[in-house]
């Protein structure tokens, strides 16, 4: 699909949220339905018609965009040579998980100790790595999808075992939109498996967030991380109970 079909497709999704039909944009854009309809029919429309049915349709533009960007065929996760290069450096892993967070450069140099040129350097490895396309004024794009997640016992996984999870577990849980909940049950496999299925919607659900929150100025925003796990498993204090 190409890229101006996308945005439409998007854009018709969009107007379907909102509740608005083809009858009502016409009306307030003063066009008649049926040509809107073949407008959208054909995918035949020009920038600055699109910009006026979304102002029309109290619409972001650049969120219309950005969401046909995000559609086009990505990655879920990458290579193990790729996570295995990332461990290899903490700074190239720092500034990959900045990327994921869509941080600015300018973010980045302000938040860490870390200097233009090394940044760039670090975009251009992550470029290299495939997980990012550095574009001029080194501004960035993602190569990987909205539902991108590491490898299952991969080399970060494994990494944020032995570097972060114990780092991560220390807090409280009692802050402002926190929440810590260990809630064992006896499933079986079926049922297992609805479960994981809804984490994974979960997952997607965050990133719809994130993605939205992309407009907002930094400072109106917080760096949060969702941690989940879940498996088979009894705490080996009470295994060694058993009979």
């Amino acid at each position: 699909m190409s890229s101006p079909d996308m945005v439409l497709d998007v854009l018709r999704a969009e107007l379907r949220a909102a509740g608005i039909t083809y009858k009502m944009l016409a009306d307030r854009i003063a066009m008649s339905e049926s040509s809107i309809k073949r407008m959208f029919g054909q995918k035949d429309m020009t920038l600055s018609r699109l910009a006026q049915i979304c102002q029309a349709a109290n619409i972001h533009l650049e969120d219309v965009l950005r969401r046909a960007a995000d559609a086009r065929p990505q990655a879920d996760t990458l290579t193990l040579t790729q996570e295995t290069s990332l461990i290899a450096n903490p700074r190239l892993l720092l500034m990959a998980i900045c990327c994921l967070g869509h941080w600015s450069l300018e973010q980045i140099i302000e938040t860490y100790r870390l200097t233009e040129p090394e940044c760039i350097g670090l975009l251009a490895e992550l470029d290299r790595l495939g997980l990012i396309e550095l574009k001029p004024l080194n501004r960035y794009t993602l190569r990987v999808s909205n539902a991108f997640r590491w490898l299952p016992d991969g080399p970060v996984q494994r990494y944020f075992r032995e570097h972060v999870v114990g780092d991560y577990f220390d807090g409280r849980f009692d802050g402002p939109g926190e929440a810590l909940m260990c809630l064992p049950a006896r499933l079986s496999l079926a049922s297992a498996g609805e479960l994981t299925e809804k984490i994974y919607q979960l997952a997607g659900e965050l990133a719809r967030l994130h993605r939205n929150d992309r407009r907002l100025a930094p400072n109106d925003r917080d760096g949060f991380t969702l941690l989940v796990g879940f498996r088979s498993w009894e705490f080996s204090a009470f295994t060694a109970l058993r009979r």
